[in-house]
């Protein structure tokens, strides 16, 4: 008996000299949280501090974005991120399941890490140094979809279903609050140098490596299985092509306005279409599929992951909205110099970043007390409410109104992000929590892709019946002679609508030097100046802003009604590892 207690006694003075607690410490399901916070947040804000800092880039690496050779450049550098992630967070997830959750995350953080040291080196110019960066920030995005693809899992594992909700929450917030901190973050970080926005990355990557190394146990459940190549490969390829279609139907082609008779973008919706429904059929019949899709049969599940995917396009078109409306047209009606717009415009959207902030934590912690699915549905429909709130400011609008309506976006977002998290990870049993996490994951990287092409889409069918009109008699009112008016007017909106959300003023580059040199220099001046181009566009966006946001609406409405869903019977629950080595 005494040697028993004596060396009890020597593990604890051990465990209190080790800086680092093991699996089974009560303490350790707070380091899995705040390690894989991290993680998540990182990951996501890369996923859109690039967004708002384009112009600073190109600049940076002397290329024109609006020249139509250079436009699939832009394309890539959007959605090159958030594509990769969007294929490979299941195929990740998958193997955190068979290898073990946490030797994935860990190596996630590791590439992510060194990538961006890559990035931030970037020794070329002009088209080189655009493809030195797609193709880096790809691999970036392999660690960050192992960081992403794991954390939920990691922390589903961590804590008992009392506390999940709250964790799920706070990991949850994180996530999507990332989203949002890209921006302001790049905003701040482009006007200093283009190249911090990827230096940012690395003190935070090597303080995250080194401590998910140091501290992070496996404690879910591990089972050898094999990898199921033929649904990765069909999936993965298959989603690459229908959205990389979807992107560049958004280009003009063959006289039209957009490219969605381009026998390439057909090629690529069709064959892209037809490989996921080969997927399906794949995963349907193997023994032990990367996808899952008996855990569709429980209609929690499902609900869940439908309103995760309606709510991150719904919100990733709001953030592209609103990048345009302050960079293309507000700030530059108030004065701002078109150069300072990507900084002005992050700080001017903080008030969605605090909302959304604000929101995340109390409603995972309640959620847990009184129910996810009402919280989760009650955020759509704020939302939905903002969404109607927007349609309803003119162009130049009052600031203090505008703060309130995306404050309100961020509440609602806030309340769904959390219980939405807790709704699908518990409704699957323990084994196939990496596949979940990758799954919901999946849904989200996908909407925020499908984003591009929707809104945009929709925003140019809005612009084409207004803008032609426009442009010709604005120009026209400036001394243009008519023909070359009537030339720039019927250039494909597209080019106009990537200014806007540049932050560029396109006019002198349309009309070149020898129309303007005609011109008297005070047109000259009112043509390239600030107002003339935000004036000439604000109503025409308008047009196209009806269109997006009333979609938004009725997505934000939909993703409510799927919140609700309920499953008809509950997963078994995984034994708690304290549990599971607990003495009597």
């Amino acid at each position: 008996m005494a040697t028993g207690i004596t060396s009890g006694r020597a593990r604890q003075r051990r465990q209190r000299r080790s800086p680092w607690i093991g699996a089974d410490h009560p303490h350790y399901k707070w380091i899995a949280l705040s390690n894989t916070t991290l993680g998540t947040l990182i990951a996501t804000i890369n996923a859109s501090i690039v967004l708002i800092s384009l112009p600073s880039i190109f600049n940076g690496i002397h290329l024109d974005p609006l020249q139509p050779g250079n436009v699939s450049y832009l394309l890539w550098m959007l959605m090159g991120y958030m594509l990769i992630t969007a294929v490979l967070v299941v195929a990740l997830g998958r193997l955190g399941d068979i290898w073990g959750r946490v030797r994935i995350y860990n190596a996630g953080f590791l590439i992510f890490t060194v990538t961006s040291v890559i990035l931030s080196l970037d020794p070329l110019h002009g088209a080189g140094g655009a493809l030195w960066l797609i193709g880096w920030r790809v691999i970036q995005a392999v660690g960050g979809s192992m960081l992403m693809a794991n954390s939920a899992a990691i922390i589903t594992d961590a804590f008992p279903t009392s506390q999940r909700g709250m964790a799920l929450g706070v990991n949850m917030v994180a996530g999507i609050a990332g989203s949002f901190i890209g921006l302001v973050l790049g905003g701040l970080l482009a006007q200093w140098d283009w190249r911090s926005i990827f230096w940012v990355n690395v003190p935070i990557g090597l303080l995250g490596t080194v401590w998910a190394y140091r501290s992070l146990h496996e404690t879910g459940i591990r089972r050898p299985a094999r990898i199921d190549w033929w649904g990765n490969l069909t999936f993965g390829v298959g989603l690459t092509v229908l959205l990389a279609g979807i992107t560049y139907g958004i280009q003009p082609y063959g006289g039209h306005t957009m490219g969605w008779t381009n026998p390439w973008v057909l090629a690529g919706l069709i064959g892209g279409a037809a490989l996921l429904v080969a997927f399906c059929v794949i995963e349907s019949k193997v023994a032990e599929p990367m996808f899952p899709l008996r855990l569709f049969r429980n209609t929690a599940f499902a609900g869940g992951n439908a309103a995760a995917l309606l709510g991150s396009i719904a919100r990733g078109g709001l953030q592209f909205m609103l990048i345009i409306w302050l960079q293309g047209i507000w700030l530059p009606l108030h004065g701002y110099d078109y150069a300072d717009t990507p900084l002005w415009a992050g700080i001017y959207l903080i008030p969605l970043t605090v909302g959304f902030l604000a929101a995340g934590p109390i409603a995972g912690h309640l959620s847990d007390r009184f129910g996810a699915r009402l919280f989760a549905a009650a955020g759509f429909v704020v939302m939905a409410a903002s969404f109607a709130g927007l349609l309803l400011l003119p162009t130049d609008f009052s600031y203090w109104v505008f703060a309130f309506m995306v404050f309100l976006n961020g509440v609602g977002g806030g309340l769904f992000a959390a219980p939405n998290t807790s709704i699908i990870m518990s409704s699957v049993p323990a084994q196939s929590r990496g596949a979940a996490s990758g799954m919901r994951a999946t849904f989200q990287n996908a909407g925020m892709v499908l984003s591009i092409g929707v809104f945009f889409s929709l925003m140019v069918a809005g612009l084409a019946g207004s803008l032609p009109h426009t442009l010709s008699s604005g120009l026209a009112a400036q001394g243009v002679p008519a023909a070359d008016a009537d030339t720039v007017a019927n250039l494909p909106p597209v080019g106009t609508l990537f200014a806007a959300f540049l932050g560029y003023n396109p006019i002198r580059q349309l009309l070149g030097p020898h129309t303007l040199g005609q011109l008297p220099a005070a047109n000259q001046a009112t043509l390239t100046g600030r107002q003339f181009f935000p004036n000439l566009i604000s109503g025409p966006f308008h047009d196209g802003l009806v269109v997006v946001f009333t979609l938004a609406i009725v997505m934000s409405l939909v993703a409510a009604a799927a919140s609700l869903l309920r499953s008809r019977t509950a997963p078994p629950e995984q034994p708690r590892p304290a549990e599971e080595t607990a003495t009597p």
